[in-house]
């Protein structure tokens, strides 16, 4: 048996290194054809070194970071060739494909970047730390009661843009001796002024739900997938009213672990399809495409498992449910939103009907979620956050130039001068 597991092992590794090494060529080719970057041009690097397994924490960006490029030119630092790949071929800013650390100082000489700007935690990330004089900021991809999001890996950052208040909080009762008030600055959910896209059916009277459920899990704690014991039930009775639209976004690794629980999400699109059969003007969707922003603004309710499309759609300000956990062994938050949340519990979910009724006329719940909007997002009027942003930016880039101009007092002109040209001799 061993033998047998060394030999999958060693092919399964030999046919990832020859998907990469394709990956490599096709980019190299891509990016040859659109000609070089323009020296000294980009004033903003976004660093991501994963490959396009984990694209989401880029995709929500892309929209963000294309109106910061038209203040300040944006530079994607790509050290994956999946990841790579995929950048160039979707919406992303301009791509840099730097695999090796030699590639990643060669760009770097050639341009003018004052503000790195990290979407994730990857051990990569500090083959970029060692560069100074430029500000780096983890501006991370979500924002969630989770544990990734007190990581003391927070530190290791210059700042940290944070969503809001209740980041603040979170972090100061975690992390020994970091600065909050100094090393974080709040800028809401910008991705949210971005929730649009095309619809894929044609708005009317019918009451629209979201049903976002994530995957089974794989370990009790982390059981939060709700696909077998809610989704089920709740999808059959809002499909059966004549009177909602369901729109289903299951996570794509839902049945990974569990094949029950992947059957289950298949009996879920087979009913999705028979109820468009018998009356194509339902329009009932299945929904398992890279964008995400249509889904969280045009749903009337939103019914979501405890995962980052919690506070996906808390940042919308709109009414959602959220699925309790069957399994008693998993993870709840017990100071955050889910504190105080609307529970959908399994034995609930055949009620989703009425329940969904509740949460859009109770006053109370309205106002609560409001409240829990504001802690954890601060001001969502349409622009605020996209100002936020900016401003943040701009804030940053002012203090690049107070440091600048003092570091240039300190060593001289001439002094700078040399060490451009070192660069210059580097190239």
């Amino acid at each position: 048996m061993g033998v047998v597991s060394d030999g999958k092992k060693a092919y399964r590794l030999l046919r990832k290194a020859l998907t990469s090494r394709a990956a490599v060529q096709r980019v190299r080719r891509t990016l040859s054809a659109q000609g070089p970057h323009p020296r000294g041009h980009y004033k903003i690097a976004v660093y991501f070194a994963d490959g396009d397994v984990n694209m989401y924490q880029m995709r929500q960006w892309y929209r963000p970071l294309a109106r910061l490029a038209e203040r300040w030119p944006v530079v994607v630092l790509s050290r994956s060739a999946t990841g790579a790949e995929r950048l160039v071929a979707e919406d992303a800013p301009p791509v840099a494909f730097v695999p090796t650390v030699r590639n990643l100082e060669k760009f770097i000489a050639k341009q003018d970047i004052r503000i790195v700007l990290y979407v994730n935690q990857n051990t990569r990330n500090f083959q970029m730390f060692r560069y100074g004089r430029r500000w780096h900021v983890f501006i991370n991809h979500g924002e969630s009661d989770k544990m990734y999001m007190t990581t003391n890996q927070y530190k290791a950052y210059d700042y940290a843009l944070v969503a809001g208040q209740a980041a603040r909080d979170r972090l100061s009762r975690t992390l020994w001796e970091y600065d909050v008030d100094r090393r974080t600055i709040e800028i809401g959910r910008p991705q949210a002024d971005h929730y649009s896209g095309t619809l894929p059916y044609t708005p009317d009277e019918r009451t629209v739900v979201l049903y976002a459920p994530t995957w089974e899990g794989d370990r009790p704690s982390a059981h939060y997938g709700s696909i077998a014991t809610h989704g089920e039930k709740l999808v059959a009775a809002l499909l059966a009213t004549g009177t909602h639209r369901v729109i289903y976004r299951p996570h794509p690794r839902s049945g990974v672990v569990d094949a029950e629980y992947g059957a289950a999400h298949r009996r879920i699109l087979s009913a999705i399809s028979a109820a468009n059969a018998a009356d194509p003007r339902a329009q009932h969707v299945y929904d398992d495409g890279p964008d995400l922003g249509w889904q969280l603004a045009s749903a009337d309710v939103a019914v979501v498992d405890i995962s980052a499309m919690v506070y996906d759609r808390l940042a919308a300000g709109r009414p959602l449910l959220i699925t309790r956990p069957d399994d008693e062994r998993a993870s709840i938050d017990t100071k955050g939103y889910l504190s105080d949340c609307e529970w959908l519990t399994a034995d609930a979910a055949a009620d989703i009907v009425a329940e969904v009724e509740r949460v859009r006329a109770d006053e109370d719940a309205i106002t609560k979620l409001r409240m829990w909007v504001q802690h954890y997002f601060g001001d969502t009027t349409q622009g605020v956050a996209t100002a936020k942003f900016h401003a943040a930016i701009d804030e940053l880039m002012q203090k690049w130039d107070e440091w600048h101009a003092a570091e240039i007092g300190v060593r001289g002109d001439d002094e700078d001068d040399d060490d451009e040209e070192a660069k210059e001799d580097e190239d």
